[in-house]
């Protein structure tokens, strides 16, 4: 086996097993609310609501859901919503009333919305007030109830904080369209729901994959799987009574779904939200709210900073940086270590495991590394073809076996086929990823399988290469793509956005590239960009680059 049964830099005092949880994501937030009553839960620009307050809301909410829309156990509910306490409120009501979660980017529009309500089979939607026209063509079919959210009413006045212009956009409109319910109406609701007997294995939530061939799938996540990311994450990174945790990750997304959101609910700490990226107020939100755990994508720590706002003193109690999705420069890396003594802790995870199978111990991470495998998993490197596993330094593929695994794709059985293996009598998720370990028991991503440039016949890995140009010191950010090429096939392009006064030509990053990787990944072309393509998780985005540009050949 590649995955060492003890890995000797296991993080001291987390136990190798995650032990018995709550019997679903309801009861975990009846816990935490009756040790914690008054405790703070949310925080949004000022505004601060307690466990209490935040049970209390998700009751009468859920009663609402089953009493007046009659949703019944099992329905899947669409949740499009900005990061806000109406998100936090409506995920947890859906999930105590029975329904699944299935949550939407606030990117999409009206054609992605259809799909989504047809494969899904939803009737009922909470949805912000800022998205309501991307709605109006499924209401009231086939979405019979659709409750409507303001953020605004969340904020103190004056609001205490800079918002984003999304708050301002989110307004009521004078007369809701057919179906349509107001989010204070559906907060009145005086009705109790009824008891709560979801079971461990009933659905919970189900993300849709970003759909990198074909249309996206729906991941179908039981109240297992979710608890159990949610509470192993908080465990490896020490959630206390005293921890505060960002919620600034989009939270329909896996990362900040589990790591913000359910890692707070579960261990009763305090998640500081911004609803849109902002990084300005990373120094008044961490001085503040004293913030202890920054869950971020590598381009947000990059982007504060840069920033000349920016105060060096709010991160005093900070002592978790994690994230993952793409490179941290090293540059970067070494200022958090040598100016705050922060190690950036990277971490693995997919939508098909509702967050972490992978992470790195926080007293000893390895840079631009999975990490070790989490509590009660395994993961091994197989050939993709031959379906052998490979030793310790072979790349092939990840596989995944463990109590975060998804279920199965929602009503598409023959994918399921494909997606898992089984062997040693385990149940093993075929990632995609392209990887390997090393003899210390650390995973590494190279690539993904469908993301691999065939220059000539030699295989070239485009995150590979983006790690090896971000040791260019004019370089801020990149992204390498395949871009065709009519005697090779297949070539490497290299967008670049570079630092602030930086100055570079396409001939001298060549040049320096040639000094340190092999002639057959150099970037032939190269273009400079102001700035890069963003997905709704904020990674870049460079499936739209590869689109583009063999789109412009015709291809």
């Amino acid at each position: 086996m590649t995955q060492q049964s003890e890995p000797p830099f296991w993080p001291a005092g987390v136990p190798q097993h995650v032990g018995a949880m709550p019997r679903n994501l309801g009861e975990a937030l009846r816990l935490s609310a009756a040790r914690r009553p008054h405790h703070t839960a949310l925080v949004f620009y000022g505004a601060e609501l307690s466990f209490a307050e935040l049970l209390a809301r998700v009751e009468r909410l859920a009663g609402f859901l089953q009493h007046r829309c009659g949703l019944r156990k099992g329905d899947r509910v669409l949740l499009d919503m900005q990061n806000s306490p109406h998100f936090v409120t409506a995920f947890q009501a859906i999930v105590r009333a029975g329904g699944v979660v299935v949550p939407v980017n606030p990117m999409n529009m009206a054609a992605e919305l259809a799909y989504l309500c047809q494969d899904s089979g939803a009737r009922i939607a909470l949805v912000g007030a800022e998205l309501l026209d991307r709605f109006a063509g499924l209401m009231p079919a086939p979405l019979e109830h659709v409750v409507i959210a303001s953020y605004a009413d969340e904020l103190p006045q004056p609001p205490l904080f800079r918002l984003p212009p999304v708050m301002a956009e989110s307004v009521l409109p004078p007369v809701l369209p057919p179906g349509g319910i107001a989010w204070a109406e559906a907060l009145a609701e005086t009705r109790a729901p009824r008891p709560d007997d979801a079971t461990q294995d009933d659905l919970c939530v189900m993300p849709y994959t970003s759909g990198t061939t074909g249309k996206p799938k729906a991941c179908a996540h039981t109240h297992a799987s979710t608890l159990f990311t949610a509470i192993a994450q908080a465990a490896w990174y020490r959630y206390d009574d005293d921890t505060v945790v960002t919620g600034f990750m989009p939270m329909f997304h896996v990362a900040g779904m589990q790591v913000s959101m359910n890692g707070c609910v579960v261990s009763g700490a305090t998640v500081v939200i911004m609803a849109r990226w902002d990084r300005d107020l990373i120094s008044p939100l961490f001085t503040r709210y004293g913030v202890t755990i920054w869950s971020a994508a590598p381009t947000m720590v990059v982007d504060v900073l840069a920033s000349p706002n920016f105060d060096e003193r709010a991160f005093s109690k900070l002592r978790v940086l994690t994230g993952g999705g793409s490179t941290m420069p090293t540059a970067v890396a070494e200022k958090l270590e040598r100016r705050w003594g922060l190690k950036f802790v990277e971490g693995y995870g997919l939508s098909e495991t509702i967050a972490a199978t992978h992470l790195n111990p926080p007293e000893r991470p390895k840079p631009q590394c999975m990490g070790i495998t989490i509590q009660n998993t395994v993961s091994r490197i197989i050939d993709p073809e031959t379906l052998e596993e490979l030793p310790a330094g072979e790349v092939g593929e990840i596989i995944i076996a463990g109590p975060q695994v998804m279920r199965g794709y929602w009503n598409r059985p023959e994918t399921d086929s494909e997606a898992f293996i089984h062997r040693d009598g385990l149940r093993f998720l075929r990632t995609g990823d392209l990887g390997r370990v090393d003899e210390e028991g650390y995973f590494y991503t190279v690539d993904r399988l469908k993301r691999m440039i065939s220059v000539s016949g030699y295989k070239v890995w485009p995150a590979e290469c983006e790690a090896t140009l971000y040791h260019h010191p004019a370089i801020q950010e990149c992204c390498v793509i395949s871009a065709p090429d009519s005697y090779r096939g297949e070539t490497v392009k290299a967008f670049v956005v570079l630092r602030p006064g930086e100055k570079l030509d396409a001939a001298g990053l060549m040049e320096w590239a040639r000094g340190v990787m092999a002639a057959y990944k150099v970037p032939r072309l190269v273009e400079f960009v102001e700035s890069l393509p963003r997905s709704g998780s904020n990674k870049i985005d460079w499936r739209s680059l590869q689109v583009a540009e063999w789109g412009k050949a015709g291809v």
